[in-house]
């Protein structure tokens, strides 16, 4: 039985956006779904199940970091046969090419967290977007003129590290941007044989230290939300 999200079987939709914030799974559920209807509120992780142009898809709030978004994905798959996952969320780019507000598809997802270590017991695993998925919410993201970015991100188990600069090796070895969940994400859907996917939106820069506001991360990433409930029903 779950124990993170309370729902019955049929609540939940094959298809899941994952946004880390609560609020902005309540924020997708009001304003881009119709008939939306809330299934958990356990810890306040919010889930909704609705419409978008006639297809049923649910959005769950998955906390911070690789060990939260493990308990929601471990859960959704496992547990109410969840197919596909996206993962709508904010990272921070270490390239100077890319800016606030631009949009990264995460093809892989290297990671400092010690998850992976423990499960494969010291081997590296190098965890990966599905591929049909990355093409879809490419292609409809450029079709739209929004000119995303695809490539390799990196999921760090740290928001405040004890080097400040760690990143530029991340940079050096061409990683994009960096967030907190998508290796896990990956890893999961491998193991339980899922499609899954991150789509980001960057909300600041440690190149420069400029960054959005918490309001604007929570309502106003739509183009990110856009594209993950069009590639959703592809």
């Amino acid at each position: 039985m779950p124990t993170h999200i309370v729902a019955k079987m049929g609540d939940i939709a094959d298809v899941v956006l994952l946004p880390g914030d609560p609020l902005r799974a309540k924020f997708i559920a009001e304003n881009l779904l119709t008939d939306a209807v809330q299934y958990n509120s356990v810890r306040n992780m919010l889930g909704y199940t609705g419409i978008y142009r006639g297809n049923r898809i649910s959005v769950q709030g998955t906390g911070m970091g690789a060990p939260s978004i493990s308990i929601y994905a471990n859960e959704l798959f496992n547990e109410f046969g969840v197919r596909r996952a996206i993962r709508v969320g904010t990272a921070g780019t270490i390239q100077p090419y890319i800016k606030i507000r631009d949009l990264v598809i995460a093809m892989a997802a290297s990671t400092d967290s010690g998850i992976n270590n423990i499960r494969f017991g010291g081997r590296d695993y190098a965890p990966t977007a599905t591929f049909t998925l990355l093409k879809s919410a490419y292609e409809i993201a450029s079709a739209k003129g929004w000119k995303p970015f695809a490539g390799p991100i990196v999921s760090s188990d740290m928001f405040y590290t004890e080097n400040p600069d760690e990143w530029k090796l991340w940079a050096k070895f061409g990683c994009l941007a960096i967030e907190m969940e998508c290796a896990e994400l990956y890893t999961l859907a491998a193991k339980y044989n899922r499609e899954a996917l991150g789509i980001l939106t960057i909300s600041d820069s440690l190149i420069d230290k400029t960054a959005t506001t918490p309001e604007e991360r929570e309502t106003a990433f739509t183009r990110m939300i856009e594209i993950a409930l069009e590639t959703a029903i592809s």
